[in-house]
């Protein structure tokens, strides 16, 4: 794989990215843009097959690191939900151009709503791939027992035990109270462009309840929430991938259809 771009922010942020250009008429259709998960990285199997497929297909496409994360500066520990929704905002004003599609993986899911929010002129459409808004105080602080909030209040952090580290996760108080300032599932939520969330049966760290909530939460006009029974949290697997990029491509189709375009279609 070819080594990212970085993208140098005034701040001292440094953001690894990878960054493919559109084609032809695909120049005038919303670009995509992934948007990762909580300790994930942009070399993980959705973006990395959703670079491939935007290569394909011929329309841009974005995947970055937050800080912390992957190739990007910062320590992961030090960074919050907001430090993350900033990040993403800036990939997005200086390495896009136009709305576009965004694809929030798990807390990609949250950062995508935020960005959706706060600035909807920016988003063409929003795919959530078991998305996980509020999870800070919906599944951390609501699972976390009496003493390890006591240790979290007199420490500053806590660890707990994680299926993708085995040392465990460490899990700070700027964390959770970030996380408070950033809560989108407790005031209206409406979003002026299509919506779609693919939700596995089998997660276990974003349940099928939370995609639920979701779907009754957002006030859309265009929303649908598919639920693909045994996937997992990570929904990797070669039927789930074929699923996300068919809702692009569908995505896509439509608006080429609004602005009368023609000739991009999926690839054959």
């Amino acid at each position: 794989m070819n080594a990212p771009h970085f993208l140098d922010l005034n701040d001292g942020r440094r953001l690894a990215y990878h960054r493919t250009f559109a084609k032809g008429e695909l120049a005038r259709a919303p670009g995509v843009a992934f948007l990762g998960g909580f300790a994930s990285d942009m070399t993980g199997t959705k973006a990395a097959h959703l670079q491939l497929w935007a290569e394909a297909r011929g329309c841009a496409f974005l995947r970055f690191d937050y800080t912390g994360h992957g190739a990007s500066s910062g320590r992961f520990a030090e960074g919050c939900v907001g430090d993350w929704a900033r990040d993403a905002r800036d990939a997005l004003a200086h390495l896009t151009e136009g709305p576009q599609i965004l694809v929030g993986s798990s807390m990609g899911g949250w950062i995508a709503l935020l960005i959706a929010r706060e600035a909807p002129e920016r988003v063409a459409a929003l795919v959530g791939i078991a998305a996980a808004p509020d999870f800070t105080e919906d599944a951390m602080w609501r699972g976390f027992s009496a003493a390890q909030r006591a240790e979290l209040a007199e420490r500053g952090e806590v660890v707990v035990p994680s299926d993708y580290d085995p040392a465990g996760l460490t899990v700070t108080r700027r964390l959770i109270e970030d996380g408070r300032d950033n809560l989108v599932l407790r005031t209206p939520l409406h979003l002026p462009f299509p919506v779609r969330l693919l939700q596995g049966t089998a997660d276990v760290d974003v349940p099928p309840a939370v995609g639920l909530r979701l779907l009754d939460h957002i006030d859309a006009a265009d929303l649908r929430l598919t639920l693909v029974k045994r996937a997992d949290h990570r929904f990797s697997g070669p039927a789930e991938l074929a699923l996300l990029t068919a809702e692009l491509d569908a995505l896509l189709d439509r608006f080429a259809a609004q602005t009368g375009q023609s000739g991009i279609g999926a690839p054959a």
